[in-house]
């Protein structure tokens, strides 16, 4: 690797993986106040998925790492960037097990932290790693186990989070090539940090006098505040990657945005101009699998053929912090693996 010139960063794999455990909306009817109808009207999810008891982030990360490293036709790699809100532990990072557990060998190895805009997050240590010569092939995870979090008695997440896992595998090569990496736009605003929280478990809690709120150790989101900032966001940072990327709306071949929730994805596609029939999808099956959702995807709609070699791809996601970002490539010709219980 030459380390006198600035890489491009290529997706080279990819793979998501989805955890056996089933958890359909007729299930949710019998123990919440809510309905399928509203379900589906209100966020477009069917079912969504769930670990099996004693199982947690790690292992699902793990399983999708394996399947994109086999996606790329690689063993190793110079570096495992993870992303996740639901970390094994708040101290130490999940990552390095992860790399760990894969066979990798002491390779460089964190977590990143942004809740559902994770993913981007981590694409952009990857890229930049990538260009500054550190790394010429990296492993990307998004790895959730929501489950684990959600109070499964609260209607507004219970209804929407999944757990599962999804990575790409990113190489050095050329600007130019199909699955280059292009301009990513990230931001956020720590002013609404408490729209969507774990107010307990972190030094703020612990380090107060106060003993924690009943339900503060569960995920905890203002809906209806999140949507407007979601599409707000999202619709903004794409717009300034299409700019960035020299693309026009019209360019655009498939749109891929963080499954939060079917509405969310369908107003950003309006506001930006893209077809609804160029949005890919895939909550109906799974849900909101945070840091996952992005990475799982693209595989899914890769291995179904509505991704396909030469799209130009248009990603754009949001989450906790308040914190958002996009990025755009050039599908390459890659074999995707997806490991579903929904699809075999």
């Amino acid at each position: 690797m030459d380390k006198h010139r600035t890489h491009a960063a290529v997706l080279t794999g990819v793979a998501g993986y989805v955890p056996p455990g089933t958890v359909t909306n007729a299930e949710l009817e019998a123990r919440l106040d809510t309905t399928d109808a509203w379900i589906r009207s209100r966020t477009g999810i069917a079912e969504r998925h769930t670990v099996a008891p004693g199982t947690a982030t790690r292992e699902l990360a793990v399983e999708a790492g394996r399947l994109a490293l086999k996606s790329a036709g690689r063993d190793g790699v110079d570096a495992v960037v993870l992303a996740t809100a639901t970390p094994d532990r708040l101290c130490p990072a999940t990552a390095p097990e992860v790399a760990s557990a894969l066979g990798l060998g002491p390779v460089a190895a964190h977590d990143v932290a942004a809740v559902c805009a994770g993913f981007l997050y981590a694409l952009s240590a990857g890229v930049g790693a990538i260009a500054a010569g550190f790394a010429e092939h990296v492993l990307l995870i998004g790895a959730e186990t929501f489950s684990a979090i959600v109070d499964p008695e609260d209607r507004n997440t219970a209804v929407i989070f999944g757990d599962a896992a999804g990575a790409v595998v990113l190489r050095a090569g050329d600007p130019d090539e199909p699955g280059a990496i292009g301009p990513i736009r990230l931001g956020s605003d720590g002013t609404y940090s408490d729209l969507i929280q774990i107010p307990a478990g972190g030094a703020r809690q612990r380090s107060a006098d106060a003993a924690p709120e009943a339900g503060d150790h569960h995920l905890q989101m203002q809906g209806r505040k999140v949507y407007r900032h979601a599409k707000e966001r999202m619709t903004q940072s794409a717009l300034d990657v299409l700019e960035r990327s020299g693309w026009a709306v019209e360019d655009v071949d498939r749109l891929a945005t963080h499954q939060a929730n079917a509405r969310i994805s369908e107003a950003v596609a309006d506001e930006l101009g893209v077809p609804r029939d160029r949005v890919l999808s895939n909550i109906e099956h799974v849900g909101n699998t945070a840091a996952a959702s992005l990475p799982l995807l693209l595989a899914d709609s890769a291995t179904q053929g509505e991704l396909r070699p030469h799209d130009r791809v248009l990603l754009a996601a949001f989450g906790g912090g308040l914190a958002w970002g996009a990025a755009s490539l050039t599908w390459p010709d890659v074999t995707a693996f997806a490991a579903h219980a929904y699809r075999g």
